[in-house]
């Protein structure tokens, strides 16, 4: 069977803080179930903290999308997840991943040493172990792991609730969908979908990444766009769950609104 709909919002904080929690406050109304924060340290407030605020001020589940895994060692991540299930009574989800690309530049830019994919992929690894051993037996923080090649897929296999591919703009769906269908092949988990394209409108935190122009995605069928009419939204949504099986959708801040009606009709379905 298939899993209910759920949306996120990826709400960085990229204006003034009243602003940002009037709009917290105006997704919590509109049927999203989580909200989440980039890992980017250039942009904004260190994620925990925006999310603690958020989690405050609502009843929102929220969760990182996603840590990167070298900007940080693997206990502190850990510490930060395991305190905020704590703090929020189990209303956060930890989301981490090896880096989006240009993470080796930002590395630099920071003074850190810049870890091999394979090195990032094991302080992914050290970073879950070191989790599990806080939460112990009486807390369950959910992991979201982002994953691409195999190893990673494997990884998440072993130890995430949740997986969202790190796919590239210029991925075909048919690409993303194999390494979808591959991993619910092995085991039911819920599936996310990062989607920062609606309409012509461009995720606020991907809108200086390659390979995001709307009309090329849309010409490739491409599964990191939807479209604008919320009608027509609506109808992928489902032909993307009955088709690959993703049931968990992320949109950008920008287009949260727009949407709003679709997640209102969708969200537990």
């Amino acid at each position: 069977m298939s899993r209910p709909f759920r949306f996120g919002v990826v709400a960085p904080l990229l204006t003034d803080v009243p602003t940002w929690r009037n709009f917290v406050g105006r997704i919590a109304d509109s049927g999203y179930s989580t909200l989440l924060m980039p890992d980017v340290p250039q942009w904004q407030p260190a994620p925990a903290p925006a999310l603690a605020v958020a989690a405050a001020q609502t009843g929102l589940r929220v969760g990182t999308w996603v840590y990167a895994s070298p900007l940080r060692p693997a206990w502190s991540t850990a510490w930060e997840a395991h305190s905020m299930t704590v703090l929020t009574e189990g209303r956060f989800e930890m989301g981490i991943g090896t880096g989006r690309p240009g993470i080796e530049d930002e590395l630099r830019q920071l003074g850190m040493p810049v870890a091999s994919p394979g090195e990032r992929l094991t302080q992914v690894r050290q970073t879950l172990a070191t989790l599990r051993n806080l939460d112990g037996p009486d807390v369950h923080t959910p992991v979201v792991m982002a994953v691409r090649g195999p190893k990673a897929r494997a990884l998440a296999l072993e130890a995430a609730d949740t997986v969202t591919i790190a796919a590239l703009a210029s991925d075909s769906r048919a690409a993303v969908a194999a390494m979808a269908t591959d991993l619910l092949a092995e085991r039911d988990i819920e599936l996310a979908l990062h989607v920062p394209v609606v309409g012509d409108t461009v995720a606020p935190f991907m809108a200086s990444a390659r390979e995001t122009d709307p009309t090329a995605l849309r010409e490739a069928d491409s599964l990191a766009v939807l479209p604008k009419d919320p009608a027509a939204a609506a109808e992928e949504i489902h032909r993307r769950r009955e088709e690959i099986g993703y049931s968990y959708f992320v949109i950008g801040a920008g287009s949260a609104e727009l949407l709003a009606p679709v997640v209102a009709e969708l969200s537990g379905h």
